[in-house]
């Protein structure tokens, strides 16, 4: 049986590895995980500690706190500003019209392949970004 080493128990003993229950816990969980990130340097079992942690962070606040997924033209509207760009310069780049763009982001057209094609090159994002099933829409069929 491997040896535990006494920097991975006391980590343990000074927040146990466990589901995060409440909000007390979740902020007792990133202090700690704060307090790893600002170390210099991590051992192996730190290391590993820090990904479980991480790991339960992650699960409870996906849980207790979901993020709804952006619409297709919510995602165009971030990823030109995010870019810093504008919208004729994402017209000039993807050979898309200002005017489909404009639309585009104003809900009053639909996104089609082609759309999708040339904005995901160019902002280097995944296809999906542009397609939004509502969940309704799921359940329906």
């Amino acid at each position: 049986m491997a040896k535990i080493s006494s920097k991975y128990l006391e980590l343990i003993r000074s927040f146990q590895l466990r589901p995060i229950r409440s909000e007390t816990e979740l902020d007792r969980a990133e202090a700690m995980l704060h307090q790893l990130l600002d170390a210099s340097s991590l051992s192996a079992p730190e290391q590993d500690y820090l990904e479980i942690l991480g790991n339960l962070i992650e699960e409870y606040e996906s849980k207790a706190h979901p993020i709804e997924p952006l619409s297709p033209s919510q995602m165009l509207a971030l990823s030109i500003e995010s870019k810093g760009v504008t919208q004729t310069e994402v017209s000039r780049v993807t050979g898309i019209p200002v005017s489909t763009i404009s639309e585009l982001i104003a809900q009053k057209r639909e996104f089609n392949r082609a759309h999708i094609e040339k904005l995901c090159a160019y902002f280097g994002l995944d296809p999906k970004a542009f397609i939004h099933v509502a969940n309704s829409e799921l359940v329906a069929r």
